[in-house]
């Protein structure tokens, strides 16, 4: 028998049937992912305003960090779109992957070993994606560098 539980804030949906389990996370649209469009849709590309990571950067908003150095934070997405959805955020502001320079090419490399690490930690050794939307049309909802690592589930393809 098939239980279903719904958390409305989210809009997360769990079926469990048996053993298996299968996340899935709907956004207002009924589809997955619709909020994230309509919220890239929406988003500013840059400004002199803090951005939600910005903030989580210097804790004036709370967040399930993993990791941190120097130079990037790894934390628990809130609306996650898989099992296990962790974000990977430079600390120095970088609005979109379009805009790094020549100087970034070291943080990009720590960025991707970092998240290589943390996906192991968090026991993805069978795979997981990494995700770097850019821009409106990229579906990029914040406008500060981040990297998504999917995981927990056979993801699909294509992914969009």
């Amino acid at each position: 028998m098939a239980a279903v539980i719904a958390w409305a804030a989210l809009g997360v949906t769990r079926r469990v049937t048996g053993a298996a389990a299968r996340l899935q996370v709907r956004g207002a649209s009924g589809v997955p992912g619709g909020d994230e469009v309509f919220k890239a849709q929406q988003a500013a590309p840059g400004g002199a305003a803090p951005t939600i990571f910005s903030r989580i950067i210097d804790r004036s908003i709370p967040a399930d960090i993993l990791y941190e150095d120097q130079q990037c934070l790894v934390f628990r997405d809130v609306a996650p779109q898989a099992p296990v959805h962790l974000l990977v955020i430079p600390k120095k502001p970088i609005p979109r992957i379009s805009q790094v320079e020549e100087q970034d090419k070291q943080l990009l490399g720590h960025l991707l070993l970092v998240a290589a690490q943390t996906a192991k930690a968090e026991g993805l050794g069978d795979g997981y994606r990494l995700v770097i939307n850019d821009g409106k049309l990229g579906a990029q909802s914040v406008y500060h560098l981040h990297l998504h690592i999917l995981g927990g589930r056979q993801l699909q393809w294509p992914p969009g």
